[in-house]
């Protein structure tokens, strides 16, 4: 399955600037697939996993001598490690954090070897240890986009002009099928292990049971990175976050009594494992968005919208029935989907916060659902599940500030432009928010 990621990688492995590579993302997003894909364009392709291999943790005990690292290593796997023609890739690295800060002297000694690490929970050993800066890179990864998911079932046609300029030139045919596309995708959802499925056998109680065994892999890992007291919380967390997508989110809202200062280092460690997502309040005056930002004023989303789906014990099949009834029942899924879609295609290299808007006061209250950046100006976001008519709150964010140039909309309507604000069909999303480098990504699946 090609993936966005693939072209920043390639674009990496010929670079002159190029340092040792951290890929970063949620469990099961697709990282250690990529790398191994990588691996096929080396001579050699050396992986290390210090999860399965325990014994090879002591290699990076004795001190962090990069050329002694890579000859027991080369012992260790009998495998020829030689830079220039090697990638060598430390997988779960987060068991051995020494290897992180071994890194830098990857770089430093060793500047032609290939090296790139990855790992399940590794943001929270980097929150422990750091990572050497100015030493080595990161790359960020989510899941699968729809714009991805087009190009994995071959509509790379299709794709190429979902991504152009072009979309209000689509007959009804044509935009229909955009809309029964992504109906497919919002079920489905973005794991890769759930696409390869339904690409492979496209029996959807398969992809019912992938979801559910994801969902448990990803409590599984609670006792990681959890004190044991904190465990119970997490899992209250877990399964009711999703019922909260498209609200201001609240604590008072969650099940029993519990309080703040319990469930708050709780959400934390979700947003640090990449399962949850927040969306921060910004007054959206100027850049950074997050200059502006409130840390108790948020929404939150879920990682992947199927799996969100699946903890709500929805029934996704009307999906494939009937999607257009689906897109106006569910709003704020549709509106979980724009916000997974604007951080797909953001610039992978930093890690990027999602942004919204409101104003509450008693004469009105307005709410624009997302916020994004685009070269130095402040453009809102408005998701609408139907047709969407009405964009009260976005002539209103639009009116008070008058540095915004324009709005976006996102709706099942056709494109068109009236009075500062560009519409787009909810599966042009790409073409509307794509970063500079993501738009050559985009190119790349084509």
């Amino acid at each position: 399955m090609k993936r966005l990621i693939d072209y920043h990688l390639s674009e990496w492995k010929v670079s002159t600037h190029r340092k040792p590579l951290i890929l970063r993302g949620a469990r099961q997003v697709g990282k250690t697939h990529t790398v191994r894909t990588l691996g096929k364009s080396f001579e050699n392709f050396v992986e290390i996993n210090f999860e399965f291999n325990p014994d090879i943790q002591i290699i990076f005990e004795k001190n962090l001598d990069p050329v002694r690292i890579i000859q027991e290593l080369s012992l260790s796997t009998k495998q020829k490690i030689t830079p220039g023609s090697t990638l060598l890739f430390l997988d779960e690295i987060q068991v051995q954090p020494r290897a992180l800060t071994a890194l830098r002297y990857f770089y430093e000694m060793i500047p032609n070897l290939h090296v790139i690490a990855a790992g399940s929970l590794l943001d929270f050993a980097i929150e422990q240890v750091g990572i050497p800066v100015g030493r080595v890179q990161s790359l960020y990864m989510y899941p699968v986009s729809f714009m991805e998911y087009l190009a994995s079932q071959g509509y790379t046609l299709l794709l190429k002009s979902f991504i152009q300029n072009s979309t209000d030139r689509f007959s009804t045919a044509i935009h229909d099928k955009g809309l029964a596309l992504l109906g497919e995708y919002l079920a489905l959802g973005g794991m890769p292990e759930a696409i390869q499925s339904w690409i492979d056998q496209e029996d959807p109680l398969s992809i019912s049971t992938i979801h559910q065994t994801l969902l448990d892999t990803y409590r599984q890992d609670f006792n990681k990175y959890a004190k044991e007291h904190q465990i119970k919380y997490l899992e209250l967390l877990f399964n009711t976050i999703p019922s909260q997508v498209g609200n201001k989110f609240k604590f008072s809202a969650i099940p029993g009594e519990y309080r703040k200062r319990e469930l708050s280092p709780a959400l934390d460690l979700l947003v640090t494992a990449g399962i949850v997502h927040r969306v921060y309040h910004s007054s959206g005056q100027g850049v950074p968005l997050g200059a502006t930002t409130n840390p108790d004023d948020f929404k939150s989303i879920f990682l992947d919208i199927a799996l969100g789906q699946a903890l709500l014990g929805n029934d996704y099949a009307q999906w494939f029935i009937n999607p257009h009834k689906e897109f106006i029942n569910k709003g704020p899924l549709v509106e979980a989907f724009v916000g997974q879609e604007i951080l797909a295609y953001e610039n992978p290299i930093m890690k990027k916060n999602l942004y919204y808007w409101h104003r509450e006061s008693r004469s009105s209250q307005a709410e624009v659902d997302y916020l994004i950046q685009k070269n130095t100006e402040v453009v809102p976001v408005e998701v609408k599940s139907g047709s969407g008519r009405t964009l009260k709150s976005l002539q209103l964010f639009l009116e008070s500030h008058q540095a915004s140039p324009y709005g976006i909309k996102f709706s099942t309507q056709k494109y068109s432009f009236y009075e500062k604000i560009y519409s787009y069909p909810l599966y042009a999303i790409a073409q509307a928010v794509a970063h500079e480098e993501s738009r050559k990504a985009l190119e790349f699946l084509c």
